[in-house]
């Protein structure tokens, strides 16, 4: 009765108590008006970029039930990865100070931190006190923590490396915002040092290409001074005036700009719309193009050897 009595308990608290995973589900925060906000506000959210998404921010699954295909996630999980270990194999008695590893890759998701465990092996002749670990400059927004997990010989420290936030486009020009970045840690006393190369999960490209703001998970892009200059585009990625231009006139003036490149109107081709395609001007007086020795490009025959003139009729004596 007792085993019993215990299985229907156990099924009461699965049933009652919400698991992990929805748990995470409403730390989302599905208010969120961009990607930052969004990976930021739990560990397990995900960001749909989806152009008619309803739902932006929640969970891998509750993005999945809301329609999002999972090649419209951005979702980082960050990782901590051994570059090098030491390759000493000496005693353990070694009068030298021994780090291990001795160089590591963080890649970090901004709101969520990764360890690993460094252990120091202290010189025989070095007493056993309390060791103080020196960081040298830190990237701004990253933090690194340290706690002992064995204080005996060789000495076991955790090392916590955590990110606030993915760095904006205005908070320094001069700063690679994302790394990687190199970090060296060192015991205080000694020249030994593990080196840390830190890298930020953050979305690369700037939102809405840097060309609009993006309100409720869509992009609303900038207006440009001249009315008749637009951004257009899922992320304003496109524009109408940035193509090529002949003798001061967009597409030659026998085309339209569409997000960079040159649609150009009837028979006219070319990058920039200045190749016309009509043939007329190279008639022969036979009515044949280029007189049959040679070919109509742009309006103008290309002859062949050794014809020439306007429609290749001419021919050296």
């Amino acid at each position: 009765m007792s085993v019993k009595l215990l299985g229907y308990l156990c099924l009461l608290l699965v049933a009652l108590c919400p698991s992990w995973a929805e748990q995470q589900q409403q730390q989302c925060l599905t208010s969120a008006n961009n990607c930052d906000e969004c990976i930021q506000s739990g560990p397990a959210c995900a960001w749909c970029i989806g152009p008619h998404a309803n739902t932006r921010c929640h969970t891998v699954k509750g993005l999945r039930r809301a329609g999002c295909r999972r090649s419209d996630m951005y979702n980082p999980q960050g990782r901590v990865q051994v570059v090098k270990n030491d390759s000493s194999t000496g005693p353990a008695n070694a009068k030298a100070l021994s780090l291990q590893p001795r160089e590591v890759s963080l890649r970090l998701r901004p709101g969520v931190s990764q360890s690993f465990p460094l252990t120091i092996t202290m010189p025989t002749d070095q007493p056993i006190t309390e060791l103080t670990m020196v960081t040298s400059p830190v990237p701004a927004g990253v933090n690194i923590t340290f706690s002992n997990i064995m204080n005996e010989n060789p000495l076991v420290v955790q090392v916590t490396v955590e990110a606030a936030q993915c760095p904006s486009e205005r908070d320094d020009l001069t700063q690679n915002r994302t790394g990687p970045w190199p970090v060296h840690i060192t015991p205080r006393g000694f020249a030994l040092s593990v080196k840390l190369e830190i890298t930020l999960e953050c979305p690369k490209a700037p939102v809405c290409s840097g060309r609009g703001k993006c309100e409720e998970g869509f992009c609303m892009c900038d207006v440009r001074m001249i009315p008749e200059e637009r951004y257009s585009g899922q992320y304003c990625e496109c524009n109408n005036f940035d193509c090529p231009y002949h003798n001061g006139r967009i597409c030659g003036g026998h085309g339209r700009c569409e997000c960079g490149r040159c649609r150009c109107d009837d028979d006219w081709t070319g990058e920039d719309c200045i190749c016309t395609m009509e043939s007329a001007s190279c008639l022969s007086k036979n009515q044949k193009l280029c007189d049959d020795k040679g070919m109509c490009q742009c309006g103008v025959c290309k002859c062949e050897r050794p014809y020439g003139g306007r429609t290749c009729e001419d021919f050296p004596f």
